[in-house]
C-alpha cells in the first residue's frame, strides 16, 4: 500500500484522464479513423506523462528537501536515483510506443520529450516556464492527430493552442497564485481562450453544440474560481485541481462535431479526473 501511495504521488494520476482526453480530441481532429491505433497512442502518452511527473520530483529534490519534507524523495520513501531512472525509462517507453506510427509522430515524440526535460530543468528558474508546459499539450494534440488519416490539421493546431493558453492560466493558479495577496484576474482571460475559439470557428450546424458545451465549461470555471475569488477562506488548491479536470471539457468543446458516444467518453474522463483528484491529491 505504501508503494502504491508513493506511485500515485509521483505520477500525479489525477492528470492522466486529461492526457487521454487530449489524445482522443487530437485523434478526432486529425481524421477520426485508424481506431486500432488508439490503445498504443494512449499507452505511449501515459508513459510520457509519467516520465515527466517522475522527473519533476527528481529535478525538484533539492527544493523539496528544504520546503516539502513530506514528498516521496525528501521523506526517504524512495531514492532520487530510483525516481530519476524510472522517469527516464517511462520517457523511453513512450517514444518506443509511438515509433510505429511513422516519422511525423516519432518526431513529435522527440519534441515532446525535449520539452518535458526542459520544463523540469528550468521551471523554478524562469517565470515563463508554464509556456513550456502549454507547448507539451499542443505537441500532444498534434501527435495524436498525426495518427489519423488527415494527420496534423489546422483544427488540431488551433485547438491545441487554445488549450495551451488555458494551461498557462491554470499554472498561474496552481503555483503563482498561492502566495498571499498575489491573486490577479488576468489569467481568467487565458482560461476562456477555448470558448472564444469555439465561438469564432464553430458555425452553422455546430453552433448549438458549441454554445452548450461552452456554457458547461464556463459554469465549471466559475465554480472553480469561486474558491479563490469569492470564498471567505481562499483555497487555490481546489481551484487548481478543478481547472485541471476542466481540460477534459475543453477537449469535448474541440470535438462538438463528434457523435454523442464520444461526448459520453469525455464526461467519463472528466469524472475520473475529479475522482482521482480526491483519492490521490498531490499536496
Amino acid at each position: 500500500m505504501s508503494f502504491l501511495r508513493t506511485f500515485l504521488k509521483l505520477g500525479r494520476v489525477a492528470g492522466l484522464p486529461t492526457i487521454w482526453s487530449n489524445c482522443l480530441a487530437g485523434w478526432w481532429l486529425g481524421g477520426r479513423d485508424n481506431v486500432e491505433k488508439l490503445p498504443i497512442l494512449f499507452l505511449g502518452a501515459t508513459f510520457l506523462y509519467l516520465g515527466g511527473t517522475f522527473l519533476n520530483d527528481a529535478f525538484d529534490a533539492s527544493y523539496d528537501r528544504q520546503h516539502r519534507h513530506g514528498y516521496p524523495i525528501p521523506s526517504g520513501t524512495v531514492s532520487l536515483e530510483f525516481v530519476r531512472g524510472l522517469g527516464l525509462a517511462w520517457l523511453a517507453l513512450g517514444c518506443i510506443c509511438w515509433l510505429q506510427f511513422g516519422s511525423v509522430t516519432s518526431s513529435l515524440a522527440i519534441v515532446l520529450v525535449l520539452c518535458i526535460l526542459l520544463f523540469n530543468a528550468i521551471h523554478r528558474l524562469l517565470t515563463f516556464s508554464p509556456a513550456l508546459l502549454a507547448i507539451c499539450r499542443v505537441v500532444l494534440y498534434m501527435a495524436a492527430a498525426s495518427t489519423a488519416s488527415n494527420s496534423v490539421t489546422g483544427w488540431s493546431i488551433w485547438c491545441g493552442l487554445a488549450l495551451g493558453a488555458y494551461v498557462v492560466g491554470l499554472e498561474y493558479f496552481a503555483h503563482r497564485g498561492r502566495s498571499p495577496n498575489s491573486v490577479r484576474y488576468w489569467p481568467a482571460l487565458l482560461l476562456v481562450a477555448p470558448v472564444l475559439l469555439a465561438l469564432i470557428m464553430d458555425v452553422d450546424g455546430y453552433r448549438e453544440g458549441a454554445l452548450l458545451v461552452s456554457a458547461v465549461l464556463c459554469l465549471w470555471l466559475l465554480r472553480c474560481l469561486r474558491h479563490t475569488w469569492w470564498s471567505a477562506e481562499r483555497n487555490v488548491k481546489l481551484t487548481a485541481s478543478g481547472l485541471v479536470a476542466g481540460i477534459v471539457l475543453i477537449d469535448w468543446l474541440a470535438t462538438v462535431d463528434a457523435p454523442r458516444q464520444l461526448g459520453f467518453a469525455f464526461l467519463g474522463l472528466w469524472g475520473a479526473a475529479l475522482l482521482l483528484a480526491r483519492l490521490a491529491p498531490r499536496d
